[in-house]
């Protein structure tokens, strides 16, 4: 069988740039340790989460992030890094997926940021994309959300479009019952895996967790789609895709794109708000 084996690395925040590079960098070993074909960050793990500053921004071609490319050759193992991204004007929140020879295949710039919140102090991102990412489980198709995208449908029905066999999510919040459930959801609905790495502590955040969107076996008998959920201590936890039983999946059900019908979906690109969903910090 095919598998993939994911690392869900639930760490407390580190202290500075340059306690996030070692912090990360001993996980990531340790990921490997366990098998780990890709290790996944928390949200915005070079600074914790903790500021917006346009000045602890990073490039894409920071140390930083070089010092992580290097890493996935050295360990043949990919690396899912968040950070906060300099850009012009306001930063952004990324992720960028690394592959396990040091090319980075996709960065992802959060789409739906909190403007209700401090994010109003980011650039939202301004697309899905999904990207071939080599690992050591062959090449797997993937895409990324980040914390509040996970909320919206659309977000998981772009990347399934684009071809996303696996979904990575950085997070940093509560993961309470009803957010497990969309995150569950996203991954049925649209015959994908979703793998979610959040912080370890603060009351509530921890729950880092993986499902495979599978609902039913090939005789119709309903399954569990969960592959791992973890409490809320730190850790590295090993979230394994069996991707040659998703690929079948996903070539005889009846999720995905297999019977939509986008021409009745016009509304959905509207740009308009109605009420009683109309607030002031919006940015469309």
């Amino acid at each position: 069988m095919n598998m993939l084996r994911i690392a869900l690395l639930q760490l407390h925040p580190a202290a500075g740039l340059d306690g996030a590079l070692q912090r990360g960098e001993a996980c990531c070993r340790q990921a490997a340790s366990l098998g780990a074909d890709l290790a996944l960050f928390p949200e915005m793990w070079s600074t914790g989460y903790s500021t917006f500053d346009p000045a602890a921004a990073i490039a894409v071609d920071d140390p930083f992030v070089a010092h992580f490319q290097a890493l996935t050759q050295e360990l043949n193992m990919a690396i899912a890094l968040t950070y906060l991204q300099t850009w012009p004007g306001l930063p952004r929140n990324v992720v960028s997926i690394i592959d396990r020879h040091g090319q980075v295949v996709l960065t992802y710039a959060k789409v739906h940021t909190c403007d209700f919140d401090r994010e109003s102090q980011l650039t939202p991102g301004d697309e899905f994309t999904a990207a071939d990412v080599d690992t050591a489980a062959g090449i797997v198709r993937m895409g990324a959300m980040i914390c509040f995208d996970r909320e919206f449908p659309e977000s998981a029905r772009v990347l399934m479009l684009k071809g996303a066999e696996i979904v990575l999510v950085p997070n940093a919040c509560e993961m309470e019952d009803n957010r497990s459930a969309q995150l569950l959801t996203r991954a049925m609905e649209n015959m994908l895996g979703v793998a979610l790495a959040n912080y370890a502590g603060y009351p509530d955040y921890g729950h880092s967790q993986a499902y495979d969107g599978m609902a039913f076996t090939k005789n119709g008998i309903s399954r569990s789609t969960r592959l791992v959920e973890a409490g809320e201590e730190e850790g590295v936890f090993i979230a394994t895709f069996n991707l040659d039983h998703l690929r079948s999946w996903r070539k005889r059900e009846a999720w995905g794109d297999a019977f939509r019908k986008p021409g009745r979906y016009a509304s959905l690109v509207s740009p308009g708000v109605s009420a009683p969903f109309k607030r002031k910090s919006n940015r469309r």
